[in-house]
């Protein structure tokens, strides 16, 4: 009984899907008449204004272009980069101390003490501890250190400025007494 109940369905479903108009060509016919009514609203181009070229009017004054100018501009920028290149030559020749390898701010001084009656500073880089002395050098921009005290190590770095042109500039690293392990 339940397979002739089952065909009984499926013949009902058939024949009642037929008889059903789909929604397909009613959705058709919409977008036909909405395409027909639809018509872009195109803005004009406005038309480019016409160049007028004008005469150069400022002839009596000084011509950017002007070779001599140029001359001299050179001539200054040369002397500026000899004294540029008088501070950083010595530093480019030399060899490299191990500590320059680091940047200084990853390196922490830990402590001081006296060697030979020299200043000495202990600093801490890598989870590695160093002793470094007047004259010792530290850091990527050329660091030398110029004094060590009880807290504090005081360098002198060249670096280059905005301009390219090399400069000296102090700074310093204090005593870390809660230092990072």
């Amino acid at each position: 009984m339940s397979a002739c109940k089952a065909l009984l369905a499926v013949t009902v479903v058939a024949l009642t899907s037929g008889c059903i108009s789909s929604g397909e060509d009613d959705l058709r016919q919409w977008m036909a008449s909405e395409r027909a009514q639809a018509k872009p609203r195109i803005t004009p181009i406005t038309e480019p204004k016409k160049f007028e070229p004008q005469a150069y009017t400022v002839a009596s004054e000084l011509d950017p272009f002007n070779s001599l100018k140029l001359t001299q501009a050179l001539k200054r920028d040369s002397s500026q980069t000899g004294a540029n290149a008088a501070l950083i030559a010595p530093e480019q020749i030399r060899r490299k101390e191990p500590l320059e390898a680091f940047p200084l701010d990853t390196m922490v001084m830990v402590g001081s003490l006296s060697k030979s009656g020299k200043p000495t500073a202990l600093l801490k880089v890598d989870k590695l501890l160093h002793q470094v002395q007047v004259g010792s050098y530290l850091g990527q921009n050329y660091g030398r250190i110029l004094s060590i005290s009880e807290s504090e190590i005081k360098i002198r770095e060249i670096v280059q400025d905005a301009t390219g042109d090399w400069t000296e500039r102090m700074t310093s690293l204090d005593l870390q007494e809660g230092a990072k392990k």
